[in-house]
């Protein structure tokens, strides 16, 4: 485990119930930052009805026409409408009979850029079946996460912070045959380059969990207290037997250390062990989480954030120190004593795997503390390869006006060569060690299309067979 160089959690999912805690912690007097390249939508949301204003976090909505043409709207039904109910959970897009359909999204600051991007499933038994569906989620041609609905009445939530090499992302929901894939909201917000080194070219970090310890009964942390929209949960399984909340009104600062930070609203608050005593159990802290398997990823490989912050005045004869281990091994490279109000972090650059998607972490106070451990926050995620490469920039430019041209109603949605599973009908792509798969045959004989030829064949320069009757 690393430290940023200067200056027991059940087992929960991240996909979560956001409808009860649709509050915001506010700052009196504070403006909010910029959000500048900011995108959200609301999937499933009728172009006429116009767009809207968040309550909780006053950013604009807008309805997702504009971003994909593939889909029918639906409302949920009535009994899963309640009065607490954000406006993105009342209506969804869902996307029957095809393998693979695709929201296209700006890159909204540069190519190369790093963005958090978060979609949310509300199923509220839209379509009347009350079948909970199970389908994947990609970002462009490489694999997000699995969704599995679980409860009609519950949102869940999928984040990932990746880099967008090109001029637009694609968020693609892939049928695997366990019912029809539907989406609530999308949102995408860029991310300062800096942060989360550890989500690069080829791999992007898939949110598990981020909790704000030390707020019994708190309203979460986003937008704006959180300049990134991250958002902060939490923790709810806070025993006052068991454990102290610490807290302070002063503002907690950043490190320079631009790899990592949370929010001040955020690290205002702590936890510690109640019990004061010497012993082993009192003198620990013990946080547990899992990173579900999934076909893709059946050994998942997890990167860990822990946040720390003084928030009491020490007196000159106290000292608080401890130690930390993951499952049982020190992952402190020495004892660690956290600042007074000061943000500091606990990371692992590479991923930890080999332990079944299961991971414990433990704080214990050193011999010489007479202090107990505190923490703050705590983000854990899982991590995916973005090494897939999609096709051939010119082929897809190509392509889409040939859809454009003709409105193919066969598979002809995302990445026309990428994945390989999901090749579009009629298409024959070459795939080259590190190049973009290019386009070698095309076939438009299935279609009975009818009309002029468009220039834009002339565009597929690795094409060696094309039939057009």
């Amino acid at each position: 485990m690393e430290r940023s160089t200067q200056g027991p959690m059940a087992a929960r999912s991240w996909l979560l119930l956001l409808l009860g805690l649709a509050g915001v912690l506010r700052v009196r007097g504070q403006r909010a930052p910029d959000s500048t390249g900011f995108v959200s939508i609301d999937c499933g949301l009728p172009e006429q009805a116009g767009g809207y204003v968040d309550a909780a976090t006053k950013l604009p909505y807008v309805p997702d026409g504009g971003y994909t043409d593939a889909g029918t709207n639906h409302n949920i039904s009535p009994e899963y409408i309640k009065p607490s109910s954000s406006k993105r959970y009342l209506n969804v897009r869902s996307f029957p009979g095809v393998a693979r359909s695709c929201y296209t999204l700006p890159s909204t600051v540069a190519r190369g850029s790093k963005y958090l991007l978060r979609a949310t499933f509300m199923y509220g038994n839209y379509d009347g079946l009350n079948r909970l569906p199970v389908f994947d989620l990609h970002l462009g041609v490489n694999f997000w996460r699995t969704v599995n609905i679980t409860k009609a009445d519950t949102p869940q939530l999928a984040e990932i912070i990746a880099v967008v090499p090109d001029e637009s992302v694609q968020v693609c929901l892939v049928d695997t045959g366990s019912g029809t894939p539907f989406i609530s909201a999308l949102d995408l917000r860029p991310v300062r380059d800096t942060l989360y080194p550890q989500a690069n070219a080829t791999q992007a970090l898939v949110l598990v969990d981020r909790t704000n310890f030390g707020v019994s009964g708190a309203a979460l942390v986003r937008y704006p207290e959180d300049p990134y929209d991250r958002v902060w949960i939490p923790w709810s399984e806070i025993d006052s037997n068991e454990w102290t909340e610490i807290s302070t009104t002063e503002k907690v600062k950043e490190l320079a250390d631009p790899r990592f930070n949370a929010p001040s609203a955020v690290m205002q608050a702590a936890i510690t062990p109640r019990n004061g005593s010497r012993s082993a159990s009192s003198r620990t802290i013990e946080l547990s989480w899992d990173a579900a398997p999934s076909h893709a990823y059946p050994d998942p490989g997890v990167i860990g954030i822990v946040y720390f912050a003084e928030l009491e005045a020490v007196a000159g004869g106290d000292v608080r120190q401890f130690e930390t281990h993951l499952n049982g091994k020190l992952w402190s490279k020495a004892p660690f004593t956290p600042q007074h109000l000061v943000c500091d972090a606990f990371f692992n650059s590479e991923a930890h795997r080999g332990f079944g998607g299961h991971y414990n972490i433990t704080l214990n106070a050193t011999a010489n503390s007479t202090l107990l451990p505190t923490i703050n926050a705590a983000e854990f995620f899982s991590v995916v390869s973005t090494a897939n490469v999609a096709t051939d920039a010119k082929d897809v430019a190509a392509m889409a006006a040939i859809n454009a041209k003709y409105e193919v109603k066969k598979n002809w949605a995302g990445d026309p060569c990428a994945p390989k599973t999901l090749v579009w009908d009629g298409l024959n792509c070459s795939y080259a060690i590190s190049m973009p798969p290019r386009i070698t045959r095309l076939n438009m004989s299935f279609g009975g299309l009818s009309g002029g030829i468009p220039t834009h064949f002339a565009n597929l320069k690795a094409i060696k067979y094309l039939t057009n009757s």
